[in-house]
């Protein structure tokens, strides 16, 4: 079961990396788009742990959802502090 978890997250987390929209998405709602992506509605402490292993593969901050943070935040006139 933790082998198709782990194979699930690498084909979320590429699906998220090569698709701009679905990057912003994720970065905005990442339980929600996570459970689009799945197709399934699983307790949020279940999704919480699917959406972290993405996150740390994405790299955090300094990674793709970092940078995609950014650029929404400049959208709306945020700066990066």
């Amino acid at each position: 079961m933790a082998l198709e978890i782990k194979e699930k997250i690498e084909e979320l987390v590429n699906k998220i990396k090569n698709d701009k929209d679905l990057g912003a998405k994720f970065a905005k709602d990442p339980i929600a788009t996570v459970e689009g992506l799945l197709g399934v509605d699983l307790p949020d402490e279940q999704m919480k742990a699917i959406v972290e292993g993405i996150k740390a593969k994405l790299g955090g901050e300094g990674g793709v959802i970092g940078k995609i943070g950014e650029k929404i935040g400049g959208i709306f006139g945020k700066e990066k502090e």
